[in-house]
């Protein structure tokens, strides 16, 4: 059985094998635009296209790369499948690298075992193992956003280069590139480009733990978001869209004007969460792209009362789809609504030939907001019904609507001196 080989030897053949110039320098190449990784292995020429684009930022980044390879080669521990899992080549050298793989053990049992393994640890594999161990605790919708960035926008940035090689100024350019407007004039949201760092502070901060290096994402605060206001429907507007909406969707957009309901809770409302006689609508579960979740925040998971408008509305609805799905508002066969699908077919055309500048669908929530404010309604009853855990939010987005529930037009004082003639 051979021997491990000492620390000493370890140093020994690395000196020896760098001054007899056994190794091949790799080289970078180009193809259709993506960089290519040039290289000898074993006396066979490899070249492996990254998905890398051709600039001098993921030039450098190769370049770490290669050094990387380099020093795993000159110590006799290169292991092809390790950088380059998806390769047709990797089979070719399974033999060498089940070897390869012993003899790293072997020789780096003798260093700092956080030094070893972060040389060799590939963002694209580290990121691929942090997601299947989080996954778990992961809405389906959350799931589906994280592979998006990954694959989008992660892996083709940073999958290639070793975990500790990956520095501040690397994230911080790749940000600055997420936000520059492109060649058709379209430019990321300064939200989805946070979305986006999200992970990835997530994925260096754990790679870091792991295997003891200090994480590059420090001090890297946040792109400023600018506050979006709302932009409710009048009441007048209200009135027409119900009355000029497809006769079978009336019913749905009344709920959603009068109860607040995000997209998510209407399209995912089941007529087993309607309760007639107690006039109230229980809010339990959402339907996010296809998916049946639970409810936003622990908040949303509540009770809303039904105004006489709504009672109606509902109670026509079940005539329409009550015996044919366990979901109140559905297609014909029977499915949940795709929210896209009513969008661009039902309300884009409808607003359009009515001549309303166009709003978001989940702009019947704010109009609810708004609707219940302008008649006096409790501002804690109004947040209960929204969701909201206090009235903080409440004020702080619909305030303007209605200036003299929040005093701001000085008119309660006024009567508070006349009423006691001061």
């Amino acid at each position: 059985m051979k021997k491990p080989c000492t620390k000493a030897q370890c140093a020994i053949g690395f000196t020896f094998l760098w001054l007899t110039g056994e190794f091949v320098m790799a080289s970078i190449g180009v193809r259709n635009n993506k960089l290519v990784v040039d290289f000898r292995h074993f006396d066979v020429r490899c070249r492996e296209q990254t998905e890398l684009e051709d600039n001098p930022t993921n030039r450098r980044k190769l370049e770490k790369l290669i050094k990387t390879i380099e020093g795993d080669m000159r110590l006799d521990c290169f292991v092809y499948r390790d950088y380059f899992p998806g390769s047709a080549k990797a089979k070719q050298f399974a033999r060498h690298d089940d070897e390869a793989s012993k003899r790293k053990a072997e020789c780096f049992s003798h260093y700092q075992p956080s030094v070893a393994k972060t040389d060799h640890v590939l963002f694209q594999s580290f990121a691929d193992e942090w997601y299947e161990e989080n996954a778990v605790r992961w809405k389906n919708s959350y799931q589906q956003t994280i592979s998006f960035i990954l694959k989008s926008y992660l892996k083709p940035e940073f999958g290639t280069v070793p975990m500790n090689l990956i520095t501040k100024a690397d994230i911080l350019k790749f940000r600055a590139r997420l936000g520059k407007e492109k060649d058709d004039g379209k430019k990321l949201s300064a939200d989805f480009v946070n979305h986006v760092m999200t992970p990835l502070r997530m994925i260096l901060a754990e790679a870091a733990d792991r295997h003891g290096f200090r994480t590059p994402f420090e001090n890297i605060k946040p792109l400023r978001v600018d506050k979006t206001d709302v932009e409710p429907f009048s009441l007048e507007e209200v009135k027409l869209i119900i009355d000029e909406v497809r006769e079978d969707f009336k019913p749905y957009f009344t709920v959603r004007f009068f109860t607040g309901m995000r997209t998510s809770e209407s399209d995912g409302l089941k007529w087993k969460y309607v309760d007639f006689d107690r006039r109230i609508i229980l809010v339990r579960e959402t339907n996010v792209n296809g998916f049946m979740e639970t409810t936003k925040t622990l908040g949303s998971y509540r009770e809303i009362q039904m105004s006489s408008l709504v009672y109606e509305a509902l109670k026509l609805q079940q005539h329409i789809s009550g015996k044919r799905s366990e979901f109140v508002f559905c297609t014909s066969k029977g499915t949940p609504l795709d929210h896209r699908n009513v969008r661009d077919r039902i309300w884009k055309p409808l607003l359009e030939r009515l001549g309303l500048t166009y709003r978001r669908p989940y702009q019947t929530r704010h109009t609810a907001a708004t609707l219940w404010l302008a008649a006096g309604e409790a501002p804690e009853w109004i947040a209960r019904q929204m969701g909201h855990s206090t009235t903080k939010m409440l004020f702080e987005i619909y305030s303007r609507f209605v200036p003299n529930l929040t005093r701001q037009d000085g008119s309660a004082m006024e009567r508070l001196l006349n009423e006691n003639q001061i």
